[in-house]
This record gives C-alpha cells, sequence and structure tokens, in this order.
C-alpha cells in the first residue's frame, strides 16, 4: 500500500430541528394546495431543515454550530479526539460571519488549536475542494488526520414574511430547494483496512465567458429585508440544460482517468439540485449497475454539507472491490467536481 494513498475514516452530519414538509411552507406562506402539488410533481422534495424559525424570522443555530456537532460526530465514529487531528478545512458559501472564519470557531469548539486551518468560499463544489485540499496535504507527509468539513446555513436567505407571490420564478424555487445542514470526514494518510480510498477528485472551473447560473449576495434576506434587489437567484432554465450534461462530463472524464468503465461502479453519489433534477441526472449517466445515494428528497439541497450525507449512508454499504463515484455541478460560475473512492 503507497504511503500516498488517503482513506475516509468516519463520517459525521448534522441537521437543524424537525422536518419542514411542502404541506408546512404552504401553510407559513399562505400558499394553496396547487403550490403544494407543484412542489411535490416538479421540484420533488418533500422537506427541510431550517435554521429559521419562520414564526419568529430568528436564527436558532448557526453554521458553527451545525459544523461543530458534524466534526464532534465524525471524531467520535473515528475514535478520535481534537489532539488528534493535524489540520482542518471547511468548504461553504454560507459562513457565519467574514471574520473570524466559521472554520476557525469550529476548530476552537472542537478543541482543536495549533494547526493548519483552511476556509474555502464555494456553492456545491465547496465540499469536493475541502477533500480535494485535505487530501492533499495529508500527500506532503507533513500531516496524517484531517477534519474536513461542509455545511450550509441557506435560511439565512430566507424572508419568512415575504409574499411568494410576488416573486418570480428565480426567487421562489429557493424556498423550496434548499435547507441547512452541515457534514464532517475524518481523512488519514495511515493505512486502514476496509475505509475507501479516494482514487480521484475532480474540481474545475469551466464557466469562462458564460453568465452566472445562481448569484447570492454576501448578506442573506433576514440582514436585509428591506434591500432593493434579490439576495439569492436561480437561473434554472440554465441550470436545466446544463447541469445533466455537466454531470455526464464529469463521470466520463473520472471513469476515463481510472481506467473503470460504466459496468465498474458499484455506487452513485449524484448532484442533489432536487429529487426531479436527480432523477434526470441519473437517467443520463447510464451507470446500469451503480445503486443511487440519493438525499435531497428528505433534506432538500443542503449544498456543500449533501455530499457528507450521501457519503455517511454509502459507507456502512461498502466492501472489499467496491466503487463510488461522486458528481456535483456548482452553477454560481460553471464548476466541475466529483471524487471517485475505492475499496481495497
Amino acid at each position: 500500500m503507497e504511503a500516498s494513498e488517503i482513506h475516509i475514516l468516519s463520517v459525521g452530519t448534522a441537521l437543524p430541528g424537525d422536518p419542514l414538509e411542502n404541506a408546512d411552507l404552504a401553510r407559513h406562506f399562505g400558499m394553496d394546495p396547487i403550490w403544494e402539488e407543484w412542489v411535490d410533481a416538479f421540484v420533488g422534495t418533500r422537506a427541510r431543515h431550517l435554521s429559521v424559525d419562520l414564526g419568529t424570522g430568528k436564527l436558532r443555530s448557526t453554521l458553527a454550530d451545525l459544523a461543530t456537532e458534524a466534526g464532534a460526530r465524525a471524531l467520535a465514529d473515528a475514535g478520535l479526539g481534537p489532539g488528534d487531528i493535524d489540520l482542518v478545512v471547511l468548504g461553504t458559501a454560507t459562513p457565519d460571519q467574514l471574520m473570524p472564519a466559521t472554520v476557525n470557531i469550529v476548530a476552537d469548539r472542537l478543541g482543536i488549536d495549533g494547526v493548519p486551518t483552511y476556509q474555502l468560499q464555494s456553492g456545491c463544489a465547496g465540499a469536493f475542494q475541502a477533500l480535494d485540499v485535505g487530501g492533499q496535504m495529508l500527500r506532503t507527509g507533513g500531516h496524517r488526520t484531517a477534519l474536513v468539513i461542509g455545511g450550509e446555513l441557506c435560511s439565512r436567505h430566507y424572508d419568512p414574511g415575504v409574499d411568494l407571490r410576488k416573486l418570480d420564478s428565480g426567487e421562489l424555487v429557493n424556498f423550496v430547494l434548499f435547507g441547512d445542514g452541515a457534514g464532517a470526514a475524518v481523512l488519514t494518510s495511515e493505512p486502514t483496512g476496509g475505509a475507501p480510498v479516494i482514487r480521484r477528485v475532480l474540481n474545475r472551473l469551466t464557466g469562462r465567458g458564460r453568465a452566472p447560473g445562481q448569484i447570492v449576495e454576501w448578506t442573506g434576506a433576514l440582514d436585509r429585508a428591506h434591500a432593493d434587489r434579490a439576495h439569492i437567484k436561480e437561473d434554472y432554465k440554465a441550470i436545466e440544460e446544463s447541469v445533466p450534461v455537466m454531470s455526464r462530463e464529469i463521470a466520463e472524464e473520472l471513469l476515463g482517468d481510472l481506467g473503470w468503465t460504466a459496468t465498474d461502479v458499484d455506487y452513485l453519489l449524484p448532484p442533489q439540485l432536487s429529487g426531479r433534477m436527480t432523477r434526470r441526472i441519473v437517467e443520463g449517466l447510464d451507470l446500469p449497475l451503480a445503486e443511487e445515494i440519493t438525499r435531497v428528497d428528505t433534506i432538500a439541497n443542503t449544498g456543500n454539507a449533501m455530499p457528507f450525507f450521501q457519503l455517511e449512508e454509502v459507507l456502512p454499504q461498502l466492501a472489499p472491490g467496491d466503487r463510488v463515484l461522486g458528481i456535483s455541478v456548482e452553477s454560481s460560475k460553471w464548476l466541475k467536481a466529483g471524487f471517485a473512492l475505492e475499496v481495497v
């Protein structure tokens, strides 16, 4: 076994509060049953967990709260303590503050100190970037164990008092697509039997000359309730057209780099924008033997937390020889992201 092999030792996740179903959203915002049926049929997301209390408009938990909980669970599952961690990396599009960096608040709460920390500002590709940075740091030989975290507090961009009937589709869709959450993984360069090896991580900007598919303002609706422009907006048509194509390109590149064929993939962790989009993407990937690991229907799109929720579900199922493909597309400026795992 080569010293440069990086293993995923454990995964932990965290969600805020109880699930909020489509009927709950419809009641709060005064939408009729047809809207609820539309969400079920055309979006395919049934529930989400939000840190914001829609009744009061106040946040009940921060990103640091969720990331700390996920990190603590990952450490406990790995049987490690804070002194065993050599570096911490966090990928997020929604940090709690500009400064101090959320990653440092999380490390402090976990009792981790005296190590390098990195916070990567990115959308759905951020978790993959964090895995890449953590793995590359371990490969240098100067570190042995990394805590890699991804998470989002999307509900900061909810305005609980908004009239949804007055929003255009690019703003309205965000009220049903996204949820809050965090996930963490412990990576190690130590030989670890049964733990999957990260064979490849792909991160690539492909958006030169293309308009952004998603724009999120620096502060959320809860911070600027009377701002004169939308806080978060999606070009959902561009996303529908581009994400399935880019997902197929990512899968083909990962398979080609590793010399794997489509029938070699045992588990697929597809992009999780919405239930409907995930179905379209999976159909286009044509990985006939791969078991799909999907969570978006019950926790919505949790951005950089989602790959960890998928990993948490798939890890207990893995057996020697199994191969896993994870894919994500960040529409903000069209980034391709993916990873390939193998149990040896």
